[in-house]
């Protein structure tokens, strides 16, 4: 597993709109049609990396925990499936429901709204305010594979719980860390 470090697409970006399939239920969707009232968080990740797995509990929680304060979560994969056919859309949706997302998981198979985002890793984070515009880029919180430290989603906790109390998110924002997306 080589570790890559995420861009840090600028604060202020606004999201780049997309129209990917959801691999749960075979629609396609798109950002205005998934996006929360209050914020969304826009994911990427995969299946088959360890860092999104040893995540992917938090990941479910997550969303269960802000969905109804106004957050909706999207799960975007933009791995390459020729190289890595754990990622595609059929496994996507069963790692889906193994792991009880109650989110879109998308699949983006051009790599064109990886690109967009300039998403480097997964698991990668996006969090836009109700007008898609972005106030987080960075990690769930400090724990990775190995370290010893659980995983809380204490990063992203606070600048999710920030936006719902109309209170300033912290600026100072550490990096995702993960395995390199796969590009084609």
């Amino acid at each position: 597993m080589a570790d890559t470090i995420s861009n840090m697409l600028p604060l202020g970006t606004k999201a780049p709109d997309f129209k990917l399939i959801n691999t749960v239920d075979d629609t396609q969707k798109s950002l205005n049609e998934l996006k929360g009232i209050t914020a969304t968080l826009v994911l990427f990740i995969c299946n088959h990396c360890p860092f999104v797995i040893h995540e992917t509990e938090q990941l479910a929680q997550l969303a269960k925990d802000y969905i109804s304060k106004g957050i909706n979560c999207i799960a975007i994969s933009s791995n390459n499936v020729e190289k890595f056919p754990q990622d595609g859309p059929l496994l996507m949706k069963q790692f889906a429901i193994d792991n009880g997302f109650i989110f879109p998981y998308l699949y983006d198979q051009t790599q064109e709204v990886a690109k967009a985002y300039t998403a480097a890793c997964t698991p990668d984070f996006f969090l836009f305010n109700k007008d898609l515009k972005l106030v987080y880029a960075g990690q769930l919180d400090d724990s990775r594979p190995g370290n010893g430290l659980p995983v809380t989603g204490k990063d992203i906790r606070e600048a999710m719980d920030a936006l719902i109390n109309d209170t300033t998110v912290n600026p100072n924002q550490k990096p995702s860390m993960g395995c390199g997306i796969k590009w084609k």
